[in-house]
């Protein structure tokens, strides 16, 4: 039988990552905002590519909703609540909404995506460096996965697209 202390007086750290928990209810907010923009994008695609990606975008948004379900619960065993009305993720996420448009060619579609794409990996750095700082390497984890395989998207994409990844 061993005896042996702590030797530092552990805290509640749900007590101690509010910056973490605002981080991921962010991304609970552009997740949900960003799958609706998908959502748009695989209903008005049409032209070259659409049998390959209108099923792919099927394939985006299974994802980005892993995503959401994950860090959402991550948020919650945290002790936070995460936003869960459209009203919610329309006020905060950054995210920006246009009117649905038939005309729009395959590219703009595609382009439309990376930069969604683009932007979550952008924030998912972000949330990177706030969990890295306070020390919450469960959620830091989970967004090193989510950039990772953010950025093999936004690669392919602008390869077919034409284009070098610019990551």
């Amino acid at each position: 039988m061993t005896n042996t202390k702590p030797s530092v007086v552990s805290l509640n750290k749900a007590d101690t990552l509010q910056t973490t928990k605002a981080v991921l209810n962010q991304s609970v907010a552009d997740l949900s905002k960003a799958h609706s923009i998908l959502h748009q994008i695989h209903w008005y695609m049409r032209g070259q590519g659409f049998l390959v990606y209108h099923p792919r975008m099927d394939d985006y948004m299974e994802e980005l909703d892993g995503y959401l379900d994950e860090l959402s619960e991550r948020l919650i065993t945290l002790g936070g609540a995460p936003y869960s009305t459209l009203k919610e993720f329309d006020e905060a996420s950054k995210l920006v909404e246009v009117k649905g448009d038939f005309t729009l060619s395959m590219t703009d579609q595609l382009t439309r995506v990376v930069d969604v794409f683009r932007y979550l990996a952008d924030h998912f750095q972000v949330a990177l460096d706030v969990t890295d700082k306070e020390g919450d390497d469960v959620t830091n984890d989970i967004y090193v996965g989510a950039k990772a395989s953010l950025e093999k998207h936004i690669w392919m994409l602008q390869a077919e697209l034409g284009n070098a990844p610019k990551l």
